[in-house]
């Protein structure tokens, strides 16, 4: 007996409902893309392994998707492949059961049966493009991608393994208005949404480089913030206790203290760090940067978003150089991260292109999905059904009802034709099942009178009306 059919696990089908919904978030943020002038490019959905492994650290590369080459690979003997003596030992359940020597030997054969790996996000992929094509890009560029990402992520909610992400970049400019003009997006775009009261986090790389070395503990930014990023979740006391035991001294928690109790606006954090960085040249060029993406946000003012310095966030340190992002949900919606980007001044540099400096923002399409679902956010036009049905009487009715369709799908009105000549009792359940609003009834009467019956299949009032009562009454 066959196995019931299912999804990899991670994955998701949706339904014309719920496509449609995501349809209405995407052309929202598509057409706010484009209103700041951003230009749209597609890249393939798997890149050469050399091309992401090493970009996102021991983590990210753990998450990556690796293809196994196909086709006649193995068959070709110019594919001079050396396979380990013992390929059973190599065939373990888990990964903690792998010796570091067997670890060395797997890596060494799949990284000659895998030369390729679905893209992990669209970032990398980006600076490969620019790379490649920086002959015919006229810089500044900026570029917007709405694509599927694949991460070996562990599923949970509003996360899975194959997901959209919606990036804008630019590339080719160190100014910091970019970085003006990527808050006010975000802040149009969920404005745009109905999705009020976001906030936009903002830190930035140097005010943490600037505090690790402010505390004698430059070597170890890494843990440092990892650290720091707990606050929230582990406290003050958990967040001490951790950097104590990464070897960050009790000295360096001294100095570091003001973190903890990071208050007040944006100006009053602005010079707590200020004061704590005054001796980092780097850590001040960081607070600068910071005051000059506040002080014109708020010259220039938000519609419903709200922008905040949070010290405490850092992501995407491995690329990340100047100003992070990351946008959350209204404290109404318990949800993760909404979006993110940041200031990356040489991500091109690892594919040959040097100081050509970037800053992009992303969209977290299914996350947005969820917080729009929760709080009702949806438009209540937005459907994946037909405005109105017409019922199939016959090959002469259909006619007559099809030529009225013909100038209605003219007029972008969604309606169609029952297919079948069957009984309209289930010609209207069908209608029922389909959500569909309106039935226009088409007979001998309305052929000779040359008009049609509209039939409100909700209120169930019937009228009436020629081919003008009928489309506005659709359009209505």
């Amino acid at each position: 007996m066959a196995s019931k059919p299912s999804v990899p696990k991670g994955t998701r089908d949706f339904s014309p409902a719920e496509v449609s919904k995501r349809q209405y978030i995407i052309q929202t943020i598509k057409s706010n893309f484009e209103k700041f002038g951003f230009q749209p490019i597609e890249t393939p959905s798997f890149e050469n392994s050399d091309t992401l492994m090493g970009k996102y650290g021991e983590e990210g590369d753990r998450l990556i998707f690796k293809i196994l080459n196909s086709g006649n690979f193995f068959y070709d003997k110019r594919a001079k492949i050396e396979l380990p003596e013992s390929i059973e030992a190599l065939q373990v359940n888990s990964a903690e059961t792998i010796d570091l020597n067997q670890r060395i030997e797997l890596n060494k054969f799949t990284g000659k049966i895998s030369e390729k790996a679905l893209r992990y996000d669209l970032t990398v992929p980006f600076a490969r493009y620019v790379v490649q094509h920086q002959n015919d890009i006229v810089f500044p560029f900026k570029r917007y991608q709405i694509q599927p990402v694949w991460r070996a992520d562990n599923p949970q909610n509003g996360r899975y393994r194959e997901f959209y992400q919606c990036d804008a970049d630019v590339v080719g400019s160190k100014s910091l208005w970019q970085e003006v003009e990527l808050v006010q997006l975000y802040d149009t775009v969920f404005t745009s949404l109905g999705l009020e009261g976001v906030t936009i986090k903002i830190n930035n790389r140097k005010i943490l480089s600037g505090i690790a070395e402010v505390i004698g503990a430059s070597d170890k930014l890494i843990d440092f913030t990892v650290a720091l990023d707990k606050l929230d979740k582990i406290g003050e006391d958990g967040v001490k206790k951790e950097m104590i035991e990464k070897g960050i001294s009790e000295e360096a928690l001294v100095k570091v203290q003001p973190l903890f109790s990071f208050t007040g606006t944006f100006a009053d954090k602005i010079a707590q760090l200020s004061e704590l960085l005054i001796s980092s040249e780097e850590g001040i060029k960081g607070v600068e940067e910071l005051k000059f993406i506040c002080d014109n946000v708020a010259a220039l003012g938000l519609s419903t978003a709200i922008l905040d310095l949070d010290v405490t966030l850092a992501r995407g340190l491995n690329y990340y150089t100047g100003a992070i992002f990351e946008v959350a949900a209204p404290k109404t919606v318990t949800m993760g991260s909404i979006g993110g980007g940041g200031r990356y001044d040489d991500l091109t540099g690892i594919f040959g292109l040097k100081d050509m400096s970037g800053v992009g923002i992303s969209f977290g399409l299914d996350r947005i999905y969820l917080v729009l679902e929760k709080l009702e956010l949806f438009p209540e036009t937005i459907a994946a059904t037909s405005k109105a049905i017409f019922i199939n009487y016959g090959n002469s009715e259909a006619l007559y009802a099809s030529q009225a369709i013909q100038k209605l799908r003219k007029e972008n009105i969604k309606v169609e034709l029952y297919p079948d000549n069957v009984k309209v009792g289930k010609q209207f359940q069908y209608a029922d099942k389909r959500f569909i609003p309106f039935a226009v009834i088409a007979g001998d009467q309305e052929i000779a009178s040359n008009t049609y019956s509209l039939k409100n299949l909700v209120t169930g009032e019937q009228v009436s009306v020629d081919f003008e009562g009928l489309k506005a009454a659709l359009l209505a």
